[in-house]
């Protein structure tokens, strides 16, 4: 098998067989959103997503650049409209732009939607404009406190001033961003009140998210888990909430905030799962489509890619996977010192 090699040409990967262009699981949920990992790297060691002294892959275990534009070329022909980059910290994966420029290609035709990107925000000053170049309109940014002392303690190695300015500069640039906050009992719940009216005066989204139990951390988590609907009746004796049916194609449900006139969102794994509406699957650096965040099942995408020029394992390996896409997760936290309900990090399934 040919392979290619950086800086040439990404858009001629091969062609498959025609086929239907859809993909629905077991319970009729079409699947159009793929969350797709390139890195499990990262310039942050945030205590809620990764052990600090963490062993990560061998370069050779990662899809290239090349086969990560195959495999999103190849779910955007079975039907799917957005694409999400995570990772790790995707934008220290090298030359990533190259596959930011060769997916573009999907949205000048019309075949793909969207395409996201979650980040830290440590690079985003470097990259904002290329970003916007290469068709991305909106991002997500991972920001959990704006006291400098705190972001310090949750990122091991984050620099609050370099995430700002990163922000700054997307907003330069034209990117739509919005704002993610894990909520941590006895850390950030006093600070999500200033986080919410600093992000919505700043004309972004803000959305929290329950911590979730995905990876050995150093830590237990039962001492970091804040449940969304304490912290949502908190929020209600100061501030007046209405839902809202907005969607971004992914778990959040959002209300609307009549005092900052912003939006706020809650994303809730653990206190009232969003399973009903699973439209995604999740697809690691190294291959694995995970069909469900909490669960172990998997398929290998990346031995029919490195096997065969030829597409069509890889579509039928895809097709055979969303066939087995569970109804729900099990994510549970109640025990202290309970092992992670699934070993693997967060940054290694993609965000």
């Amino acid at each position: 098998m040919s392979v290619l090699k950086v800086g040439e040409d990404l858009k001629s990967t091969p062609k498959t067989t025609p086929s239907t262009p859809s993909l629905i699981d077991p319970f009729n949920r079409h699947v159009t959103y793929v969350r797709i990992s390139v890195t499990d790297r990262c310039d942050f060691r945030c205590v809620y997503c990764m052990a600090e002294n963490m062993s990560f892959l061998p370069k050779k275990e990662l899809l290239s650049l090349e086969e990560l534009d195959r495999l999103c070329s190849s779910f955007v022909e079975l039907g799917v409209k957005k694409l999400r980059i995570t990772g790790g910290e995707p934008l220290v994966r090298k030359n990533i732009l190259t596959l930011f420029k060769s997916l573009s290609r999907h949205l000048d035709s019309g075949a793909l939607e969207e395409i996201t990107v979650t980040t830290n925000g440590s690079q985003l000053a470097k990259y904002a404009d290329e970003l916007y170049a290469t068709g991305v309109r909106r991002i997500n940014v991972s920001l959990d406190t704006l006291d400098n002392d705190k972001f310090q303690a949750i990122t091991r190695w984050g620099r609050l001033p370099q995430v700002l300015d990163g922000i700054k500069a997307a907003q330069k640039a034209g990117l739509k961003i919005k704002i993610n906050t894990v909520a941590l009992k006895n850390f950030n719940e006093d600070e999500i009140p200033k986080m919410m009216h600093w992000a919505h005066e700043n004309g972004m989204d803000y959305t929290l998210i329950e911590t979730m139990p995905l990876g050995d951390i150093d830590g237990d988590r039962t001492d970091q888990y804040l449940p969304l609907d304490q912290v949502k009746q908190s929020l209600e004796q100061s501030y007046t909430l209405t839902p809202n049916s907005f969607k971004t194609g992914g778990p959040a449900r959002y209300v609307d905030v009549k005092e900052t006139g912003g939006q706020l969102g809650f994303i809730t794994p653990l206190t009232h799962n969003f399973c009903e509406s699973c439209n995604r699957v999740r697809v690691t650096c190294t291959g694995e489509m995970f069909m469900c965040l909490g669960q172990e099942d998997n398929a290998d995408l990346r031995t029919p890619m490195r096997q065969s020029e030829c597409n069509e394992p890889l579509i039928q390996t895809i097709r055979e996977a969303i066939d087995r896409k569970p109804k729900g997760h099990d994510f549970i936290i109640e025990r202290k010192g309970a092992a992670p309900a699934v070993p693997r990090h967060m940054s290694m399934t993609g965000g």
